[in-house]
């Protein structure tokens, strides 16, 4: 327990929800000084969102009630213009590159991580927290390392990899330990109001989990005709842009076929999407870019380890080559399907995050 006379001041990011909530709770029962803060990230009215969405007026609400009840401070911080050009701004482009983009990733890495560590130097906090379920320690080698959380079901570090060692030597995760069973029964102990509150599974900014209708009404992104072709340039069909479409996707291609159609490749210059089967969506080769190496410093030699190709992707063991231009390709051991451009891999040791990069269009071009 730290000193009640000499108390560290932390940073918490509240987002109205539960783990906010309980990883505040018990930071100030450790004995740190804690302060909440929320990022207004939309400046659209929310009301119409569902009430655990992170814009929402409920989750300012829940987040105030919250810091009321723990007797802290609590300030709502505007970013919505930041969260506009950082995140909404990165989510429209990838799309419209034919890129399928992970905006958790950006908004932790420029939002939670940037402009709240920035707030937190401004207020004379030593740390930023959040209700992340992801472990951070330090190695003997001086850096900081980011681990999975005990909860195989909750892990989040896959969202975290693209985190620098400044920013990981900042932050604090006290769910890593817990399971969200136990996070639930934490609050509950606590009477915190947000104990029971359900969670979102979607994109926070995207109503409805819409993304087609997201890109067209609120990020501006316009209809292109163009065409559905098969591997061999076959034209099957006509449809309204790339950006609208996703590698591995099934549904909504309105195309008529004995068989079920997948896009396999999105071809942006010249506003194609080809379609094939499923095994057309096997790949054991790829190329990652804009490397992030947690761990250690970049790699000269190549190294074995298991990486994610997505979130939900349970993993597999690859043969990782650093190259040149701080990319590496990735050589899995067995193929997986949908590898997909724009989508993070991220390197594993066991339960340490080594590094990771961002899947290159060269995913569809190597094999």
């Amino acid at each position: 327990m730290l000193s009640a006379v000499n108390k560290t001041r932390v940073l918490v990011g509240m987002s109205g929800g539960v783990d906010s909530s309980t990883a505040a709770a018990m930071l100030l029962e450790q004995g740190y000084e804690v302060i909440g803060v929320t990022l207004k990230l939309w400046p659209q009215d929310c009301s119409s969102r569902a009430e655990d969405k992170c814009c929402g007026p409920q989750a300012v609400s829940d987040a105030r009630g919250v810091c009321h009840k723990l007797g802290i401070p609590f300030y709502l911080v505007d970013e919505a213009e930041e969260f506009k050009r950082q995140v909404i701004r990165y989510f429209s482009e990838e799309y419209q590159a034919g890129r399928t983009p992970n905006p958790c990733v950006m908004c932790n890495e420029r939002l939670k991580f940037g402009s709240l560590l920035e707030r937190a130097r401004q207020m004379g906090a030593e740390w930023v927290a959040t209700g992340h379920y992801a472990r951070i320690e330090k190695a003997p080698n001086g850096r900081t390392l980011l681990k999975r959380g005990r909860d195989p079901r909750k892990d989040q570090s896959y969202f975290l990899f693209s985190l620098k060692q400044d920013q990981l030597s900042r932050a604090l995760m006290p769910l890593g330990e817990l399971t969200k069973d136990q996070t639930r029964s934490e609050a509950r102990e606590r009477g915190l109001k947000t104990a029971d509150k359900t969670e979102s599974m979607e994109i926070c900014f995207v109503p409805d989990n819409d993304y087609g209708k997201f890109l067209t009404e609120t990020a501006g992104v316009p209809s292109r005709r163009g065409e559905f072709v098969d591997r061999n340039g076959k034209v099957l069909g006509h449809h309204n842009g790339v950006a609208f479409f996703t590698i591995g996707q099934r549904k909504g291609l309105g195309l008529s076929a004995p068989k079920p159609l997948y896009v396999i490749e999105l071809d942006p210059a010249r506003n194609r999407v080809v379609v094939g089967s499923p095994e057309d969506l096997d790949r054991t080769d790829f190329v990652v870019e804009r490397c992030n190496w947690i761990a250690y410093d970049p790699p000269a030699t190549e190294l074995e380890a298991m990486v994610k190709i997505r979130y939900q992707h349970p993993g597999t063991q690859a043969t990782i080559t650093p190259l040149p231009n701080g990319g590496a390709r990735i050589r899995l051991h067995e193929s997986q399907r949908a590898i997909t451009p724009g989508q993070a891999c991220v390197f594993y040791d066991d339960d340490v995050v080594l590094g990771g990069g961002w899947i290159t269009r060269d995913a569809m071009s190597l094999s």
